[in-house]
């Protein structure tokens, strides 16, 4: 069976990429690390949005008391 010299190569390279993969002492620290800072971002991210809400909760409580509660109709009167 022929095969390309290409897709042997290629074989040949992933070999030695996933042996490097496995035998890095390393390995499992980088992933920790990724956890942490998604951790880390994730929780930001909460913050803000926990934060925004509550101030557009209160600009909105703030905008009906000064509109009266809005509507602005006649309360059915012509």
């Amino acid at each position: 069976m022929f095969t390309p010299a290409w897709l042997t190569y290629l074989v040949a390279v992933l070999h030695v990429r996933i042996d490097r993969a496995r035998t890095a002492p390393s390995r499992g620290a980088s992933a920790v690390e990724w956890v942490i800072i998604t951790a880390i971002i994730a929780g930001v991210a909460l913050g803000l949005a926990t934060l925004i809400k509550t101030l557009v909760t209160q600009k909105q409580a703030e905008i009906q008391t000064n509109f009266g509660g809005g509507g602005g109709g006649t309360g059915g009167k012509p």
